[in-house]
């Protein structure tokens, strides 16, 4: 159980949901307390925080990000285990392991225009159609209303529908009250509403990729070894602390996890980790070459 959730079931049903439609709405995903904490922690961030530039961040919206610093409540959102469940269920035909994308609090104030509608997976040039990049998960640390600009989703926009050039449905706002969790495709079309009230509207985005592509926020920069030790193994590997078989993400031919223990200065041996498939033949032909 988590919050008063059945997990199988809420994996399952968020899983078909996010297939059929690109997207799902979970109502008290986190005690309102959680969030409300967490949205005081961030307070002195926000404001301090300059104004985005261009026109896809936006000049009246304010964005920063490295979460898991800035607050310890962070972590109850990045690693929801009924969030993390979904996520683990989408993307692992494409992938060992996910990765944290991004965590990035988002401030729409008053008199903010509507987002470019997007699709998050264009940030990778890869074929479209075909798989998932990508999970993404909007928590609200305010109420999001339509007309505060709740973010927009055009439902069943995912996966080869991203292919047309006009989504086939009109788009509805995801209204929702803190506790609650949005969560969407990478190929789901959305985007930030326009802001018609006089109050600022506050989020959480929380990313979720494949664990071999280059993710949106550099973790490494985010998360040094220094701070990474203070994590629990299971968020240290989410943020980036971990190989991704074929080798990849290695830290002098071994898991970067190294550099979380004792010892790490010392000269290090290379140490294959390999898919299945691959040790299969590199075995095979080990074998060919003794006989």
């Amino acid at each position: 159980m988590t919050h008063g959730i059945d997990l199988a079931g809420g994996i399952a049903r968020g899983t078909a949901d996010l297939a059929a439609q690109g997207y799902c709405i979970v109502p008290d995903a986190l005690p309102t307390a959680t969030v409300h904490a967490l949205d005081d922690d961030l307070a002195a961030h926000f404001a301090r925080t300059p104004f985005g530039r261009g026109g896809f961040y936006g000049t009246t919206t304010k964005r920063f990000g490295r979460l898991l610093i800035r607050s310890p409540h962070a972590a109850s959102l990045v690693q929801h285990r009924l969030v993390t469940g979904i996520v683990e269920a989408v993307l692992s035909p494409w992938c060992d392991c996910i990765q944290l994308n991004t965590t990035q609090a988002i401030a729409v104030h008053p008199g903010a225009p509507a987002q470019l509608p997007h699709r998050d997976q264009d940030m990778w040039r890869g074929p479209v159609g075909e798989i998932e990049y990508l999970v993404n998960v909007m928590w609200p640390l305010t109420p999001f209303t339509r007309d505060n600009g709740a973010t927009v989703v055009w439902p069943r926009s995912h996966g080869p529908k991203a292919l047309e050039a006009e989504p086939a449905e009109a788009p509805i706002a995801a209204e929702m009250e803190p506790g609650a969790a949005l969560i969407f495709l990478g190929s789901t079309l959305h985007g930030a509403g326009q802001n018609l009230t006089g109050v600022v509207r506050r989020g959480i985005v929380i990313g979720y990729s494949l664990g071999w592509l280059k993710p949106y926020e550099n973790q490494w920069l985010a998360y040094p070894p220094e701070v990474a030790r203070t994590f629990p193994s299971e968020l240290a590997a989410l943020v980036g602390y971990r190989q991704h078989r074929p080798n990849l993400g290695n830290y002098e031919g071994q898991c970067p996890s190294v550099l979380l223990g004792d010892g790490a200065d010392r000269p290090l041996g290379a140490i294959d980790a390999l898919r299945p498939d691959q040790q299969a033949m590199v075995d095979a032909y080990a074998a060919s070459q003794q006989r």
